[in-house]
C-alpha cells in the first residue's frame, strides 16, 4: 500500500540530530510550536512552557513526531523547539524557507532578498543551523542556536507559500531559492496552498527549479476536498497534506475522511499525509483555547482506523512521512568565515 521505504543510507534531520527513517514513528506532518505573523495578530505562539505543554498533549495522543512548519522570520525559536523535543520525547523536524508575501508585508527585510540570498539563507539553516533569531544575512547573531546537547539545531524541510490562485514576484523568488537549496541538500519541500488552489501550477514551477513532485508536500490540499483532483496529484507523485481537521466552519471532519478514503481507493494511499495545522493560541489547550494538538490523535484517527483500517493508518502516519522526509546523509560543513 505504501510503496518502497528509504534506503539504509537515508536520514531524517530532526532538531536533535539525524535519525534513520524507521525511527521517526507516527508523524503529524504540519503543526507549529512557535509562530508570529501580522495575519494572526493576537494569536501568537510565543511561550515555551505553554508550547511544551501542548507538544506533550500531542505526544500523549499517540504521535511520535511532527514537522514544525514555521519558516524564516515568523517567530521561530530553534533552541526552544529542541528543548521541547528533548523534554517531551516528541521528534521535531524544523522548517526553513519563506511564506507568502502577506505574512511579512512589502517592507520586511526578507522580501527584499534576491533568490541567491534566499537560497544561501535556507541552505545555512539546513546544513549549519538555524540562528536564535532570524536576521538579514550578514548581520550579527547568525551563530546557530544550540540544542540541549550543544549541537546546532538544523532544519530538515524547505517551505514556500503562494496566494489564492496567485504566485507573485516574491513567491517566485522563494520558489527559485527553495529549488536551489533543495539541489544543494536534498531536503524535501512543503508548499502552502491558499485554499488548496494552484496545485499543478506550483508543481510545474518547482519542477522548472529542479524539484520533482515526489519531493513535494502540498499543504492544505484538503481545503479543496476534491478526490478526483487529489488522485491526479498523487499519480503525478506529489504528497497530499490533509491538515484541516476540526476546522468545522469550512466543512465537517467527515468530508475530509470521505475524500481521504476515496483518494486511497483510487491509488493514492502512498501519498497521503495528516496534520492539524492548529497554529493559533486560541486553538491550543495550553494557551487556554481548543481543540488543541491532541485532537488529531484522540478524535480523528480513531474514525480513520475504524473506516479504513490499520494498514492505511500506518501508511499515512508512518511510512509516507518517513519517505517524504528522508534524504541521503549530507555532511555538515563548518560554517564559512570571512
Amino acid at each position: 500500500m505504501s510503496g518502497p521505504l528509504p534506503g539504509a543510507d537515508a536520514v531524517i534531520r530532526t532538531v536533535l540530530g539525524d535519525v534513520p527513517p524507521g525511527r521517526l514513528g507516527r508523524t503529524d506532518y504540519h503543526e507549529h510550536l512557535f509562530q508570529a505573523t501580522p495575519l494572526l495578530s493576537g494569536d501568537e505562539l510565543d511561550d515555551e512552557e505553554r508550547s511544551a505543554a501542548e507538544a506533550g498533549l500531542l505526544r500523549a495522543s499517540g504521535i511520535d513526531a511532527m514537522i514544525d512548519a514555521t519558516p524564516c522570520a515568523l517567530g521561530r525559536d530553534p533552541a526552544a523547539v529542541a528543548r521541547i523535543s528533548h523534554r517531551t520525547g516528541l521528534r521535531v523536524v524544523m522548517t526553513t524557507g519563506a511564506h507568502r508575501l502577506d505574512h511579512y508585508g512589502p517592507d520586511h527585510w526578507i522580501t527584499r532578498l534576491s533568490p541567491d540570498d534566499l537560497a544561501a539563507l535556507f541552505t545555512r539553516d539546513l546544513l549549519h543551523g538555524v540562528p536564535a533569531r532570524d536576521r538579514p544575512p550578514g548581520r550579527a547573531g547568525e551563530t546557530p542556536a544550540a540544542g540541549p546537547d550543544g549541537e546546532p539545531v538544523r532544519a530538515g524541510v524547505l517551505k514556500a507559500g503562494i496566494g489564492y490562485w496567485s504566485i507573485g514576484a516574491f513567491e517566485r523568488r522563494v520558489i527559485e531559492a527553495v529549488g536551489e537549496a533543495h539541489r544543494r541538500t536534498g531536503a524535501p519541500v512543503m508548499v502552502h496552498l491558499e485554499h488548496g488552489s494552484a496545485s499543478f501550477e506550483v508543481l510545474a514551477l518547482l519542477r522548472e527549479n529542479g524539484v520533482a513532485a515526489g519531493r513535494v508536500a502540498l499543504a492544505h490540499i484538503d481545503r479543496n476536498p476534491d478526490p478526483g483532483l487529489h488522485a491526479e496529484l498523487a499519480a503525478a507523485g506529489a504528497y497530499l497534506g490533509y491538515d484541516g481537521v476540526a476546522r468545522h466552519r469550512g466543512h465537517p471532519d467527515s468530508v475530509l475522511l470521505d475524500c481521504l478514503c476515496e483518494v486511497a481507493a483510487r491509488g493514492g494511499a502512498s501519498r497521503l499525509l495528516l496534520g492539524g495545522d492548529v497554529a493559533r493560541r486560541t486553538r491550543y489547550v495550553a494557551y487556554g483555547g481548543m481543540p488543541g494538538l491532541g485532537y488529531l490523535g484522540e478524535r480523528f484517527l480513531p474514525r480513520l482506523r475504524e473506516r479504513a483500517g490499520e494498514a492505511l493508518e500506518r501508511a499515512i502516519l508512518v511510512d509516507n512521512p518517513a519517505r517524504l522526509l528522508a534524504r541521503r546523509a549530507v555532511p555538515n560543513p563548518a560554517r564559512p568565515t570571512g
